[in-house]
Order: C-alpha cells, then structure tokens, then sequence
C-alpha cells in the first residue's frame, strides 16, 4: 500500500505557517507551567499518599471534599476511576498533607473523615483487616472455639475479609451477605461490634518525599542521557548538523507533550517519562529515515538546491511516514480510550507525543538543515555538503546545496 505516490508537496515553502504553529503551541505550554498550573508533578516525584476508596452508591465528590476539609485536608485531590458504574475514586494528598514519618497516617485520616457518622463504640467492618476481626472473634469467642480458637477465628476472619474483597469488590451492603461466608454465630458476633459504612479502602500508594525527589532527579537525567546519546550517534553516523537537528526537534516534541499535560492538567508520573521516552525514539527514528533518504539524494542529485533536495526527500518519504505513524496512532488511540484510568497519562503522552514526532519530523527537522546552509552562504563560508562521513568531496564546479 502507498499513499501519496509521486507527491511533490512544498513544504520547505510553508516553514513560516510551521513555525508559527509550534512557536502558538510551544509558548501556549511555556506560560502554562509558568503562570497556570506548572508543572503537574504526580505523586511519584512530589511524595505523598493515593488512597483508592470504592463505595457503595454513586460517589458524590463535593460531598467527599467537605468531608475532608473537616480533618484538614484542604489540598486533596479526588479522580473518579474507571466505568461511572465502579463507584471508584482515588484521592490524592500531598506530602505536606502526611507525616513523613506516618505516611500511612493519610489513609487514616480519609477514612475518619468518610467515617463522620459512625456509631459509638463500633468498628467499621467494610475497613477492617482481618487481624483486627480474628482479635475481636477471639475476645467474644462466639463458637466457643477452645483450645483450637485462634485458628478457627482466623480462618473466620480471613473468610469474611476474602468474601467482601473478592465477592463484593470490597464494600458489603448487609451483614447478611456474609451468611454464605461463615458460620451464623460468627456472623451475629460481628454484628454486634461493627457496623457497615458505605464505602472501603481497597488499595493505599505511599512515596516518601525524598524517593520522590530521587525519582524526579533519576528521570531528569534519563531524558538528557538519551537526548546526548542521540546526537553523539547522528553526530558519528552522519554529520554533527544532524544530530543537533534532531535534539532541537526532540526538545519542541518533549516542550510541547509536557506543555499538553500542563494545559490539560494532567500529572506526570513514572509511566509518562517512559511514554516520553518512548516517543524520543520514535520521533529520532522518523528524523533518521528522511534524513538517510537527503543523505541519498545529495549523492544523486549534487547540483539541485539542498531546499530542492529536502522537499524531494520528504515527499519521497511520506507515504512510510504516514503508514507508520497511522497505524501507530490508532494503536495507542485505542489505548488512551479504552486503556482505563492507569493507562491515560501514559497513552496521553503517547497520543500527543506521535502527532507531534511525525509533524517535527517533517516541518522541523528538515527544514534546519537548509537553515544551517543558508546561513553558511550568508556568513560567506563554503557551502558544507552534509550528506554524511562516507562521502567524496564535490569538485570546485559543482553546487552541492544551498546555491
């Protein structure tokens, strides 16, 4: 399959429209994370609690909010995951919000909070593990156990812990669903000392402030590493103009992905680095093959203008291109719409990251070869032929490029 078979499209003609595109989108996400909502950090750089919470009707998030106001927590964060129907939210604190040395000490806090109407002198069984159930059956000893009681409350407790984690996806409704579970007077024993809230803690992520700031640090460097590896490989495999086209093209696809995230106020965690990542790979390897195709093409074609040279390599090159970043495109569409909630930083990044690679590629990449040229022939210095280290030098009456 081809598209675009025999294209001769102008885009060197059209670098202006390009470069106002990029400048709108670049400087829209520069003042984002300046003046709006900064860099939107997750907790695995910025430390703190997540806290997952499944409840039991549809959750109503003013009505969480207010809750947590009362215990002070003024700054947390409530995200509804997965289908409406789930009832799941994640609430996220802040580290400042925690004790560094009781970060566990948020999922306290949002429990009691949730809690507000609990009754007097009971426990909440839908947030109870089953060492404090087994300890409660043992101290009321409801099947008068003897000597074996331990072990028969701690089976119990773990039957009823599984039953309403596994069964009930983690909130039970009655204490009479747990009839199925356990014997009846270990059923009527825990009804006496707990009581059911509408909702449960299934899961709790805790990062320490100094691992996030660890984190943080470790990904700085991993994306300048790569970006320093990347033109130390097209600086050798070609021509160091080469490799520094490219690193600018990866530092307007990284501004302008993050810029996004900014804009959409969407936090940046482990797994969006690795999207970032990811896409200055990809977005280097579709810079590589238009550029081994001018590299090509400055061999055959030694007097057309560079700019020449340039549009005909693009074109050349622009059936593959749109191939391979539409199929890569839907992938990763069907990704960031059907991935759930997990996925969407990481497909996020993806989606807006392989629209722009393939946009740099072709409308920036390129175009600051013929730039370089230009100004080289401005400056009065001889025309550089770029097209790679393996090259013999034109002789004195040939134009390589530029001219």
């Amino acid at each position: 399959m081809e598209f675009f078979r025999n294209a001769n499209i102008d885009f060197l003609g059209k670098k202006w429209y390009f470069l106002a595109f990029s400048l709108l989108f670049s400087v829209a996400g520069v003042f984002s994370m300046l003046f709006w909502h900064g860099v939107p950090l997750g907790v695995d750089f910025r430390g703190g609690t997540l806290v997952y919470v499944k409840f039991s009707h549809p959750p109503d998030d003013n009505a969480i909010h207010e809750a947590l106001r009362k215990v002070g927590l003024t700054q947390a964060k409530i995200q509804r995951l997965g289908a409406v129907t789930n009832n799941e939210v994640l609430i996220d604190l802040d580290v400042r919000e925690t004790s560094e040395k009781a970060l566990d000490q948020g999922k306290v806090q949002i429990i009691s909070a949730l809690e507000s109407n609990a009754p007097a002198g009971k426990l909440d069984l839908n947030n109870s593990s089953s060492l404090t159930i087994a300890g409660y059956l043992l101290e009321k000893d409801p099947l008068r156990a003897g000597t074996d009681a331990s072990q028969r409350y701690a089976a119990a407790a773990k039957a009823i812990v599984d039953y309403r984690d596994k069964t009930r996806g983690g909130v039970l409704s009655s204490f009479d669903e747990l009839k199925s579970a356990t014997d009846p007077a270990v059923v009527a024993a825990v009804q006496d000392g707990f009581f059911l809230s509408d909702f449960g803690v299934y899961q709790v992520e805790i990062v320490g402030p100094q691992v996030g700031a660890q984190l943080k640090g470790q990904a700085m460097r991993a994306v300048a590493f790569s970006l320093l590896g990347m033109l130390i490989y097209l600086g050798f495999r070609f021509e160091w103009i080469y490799g520094v086209a490219a690193v600018i093209t990866v530092f307007h696809d990284t501004l302008i992905t993050v810029g996004a995230f900014s804009l959409a106020n969407k936090e940046i965690s482990l797994t969006v680095i690795a999207a970032i990542l990811t896409l200055i790979g990809y977005s280097n390897n579709d810079t590589i093959v238009i550029f081994d195709r001018i590299r090509e093409n400055l061999k055959l074609m030694r007097r057309e203008k560079l700019s020449e040279i340039v549009n005909r390599s693009i074109n050349q090159t622009l059936s593959r291109t749109i191939l391979t970043a539409g199929l890569t495109f839907l992938t990763v569409l069907a990704l960031y719409l059907f991935g759930g909630e997990v996925l969407h930083g990481f497909s996020f990044a993806l989606v807006i990251g392989i629209l722009i690679g393939t946009y740099s590629s072709i409308a920036i990449a390129a175009p600051i070869l013929v730039a370089y040229q230009d100004w080289r022939v401005n400056r009065g210095k001889p025309v550089a032929v770029i097209a790679g280290k393996n090259k013999a030098a034109p002789s004195k009456g040939r134009v390589a490029s530029g001219q």
